[in-house]
């Protein structure tokens, strides 16, 4: 999946009208929301904007004629190929009017330079991964964990050996699972939580 790396701005006028995109990557709804509220300006005449998360999505055309802001703005987005992303266009209105097309054009114009300009990353989907081994073969899983990559979240010891809470890449998680069983000698219990 690709999203942008960090927040961005960009800024146009479009027949006297000056419109500003704020694009962030997001994580869930409410984050996306939390950024809405961080860049919106009451002041303009209007702050339209679409977020895209995984399955999820939704957007706002913010007092502008249906269909003329919010949906294009989620079509830059989706045009792009870019996932948990928020976009927020605020405009200042300039005395011309656009028409529908207009508006479609220049909302959507914004946010796809806006994205195009933002410097971009890829995030491989992660899964949280249960693993339990006992003392005796503790010794093979650290170059696995290693190998792997994989974030440690928890540690626990108990009676029986070595808790941990992880997080690796889900293209990962079969190869990490055999890597396991080979070095502990099928010891070692994964699960995803």
């Amino acid at each position: 999946m690709r999203t942008i790396a960090e927040p961005y701005t960009y800024a146009e006028e479009i027949k006297k009208s000056r419109f500003i995109a704020h694009a962030a990557p997001v994580e869930t709804p409410e984050e996306a929301m939390a950024f809405l509220e961080a860049v919106r300006d009451p002041q303009a005449t209007h702050n339209c904007w679409a977020y895209k998360i995984g399955q999820a999505y939704r957007f706002s055309d913010d007092g502008e004629p249906g269909g003329t802001a919010g949906q294009p703005i989620l079509r830059a987005i989706e045009g792009q190929g870019l996932d948990h992303v928020m976009v927020v266009v605020t405009r200042y209105f300039g005395g011309i009017k656009l028409g529908a097309g207009g508006l479609v054009r220049a909302y959507g114009g914004v946010a796809a330079t806006c994205l195009r300009q933002a410097p971009k990353r890829e995030v491989r989907p992660q899964v949280p991964v249960q693993l339990s081994v006992p003392f005796e073969a503790m010794g093979g899983v650290y170059p696995v964990l290693e190998r792997f990559a994989v974030t440690k979240e928890a540690e626990r010891y108990t009676q029986a050996g070595l808790e941990l809470a992880l997080r690796l890449d889900a293209a990962d998680l079969e190869a990490f699972r055999r890597a396991l069983t080979d070095a502990t000698r099928g010891k070692a219990r994964v699960w995803v939580e």
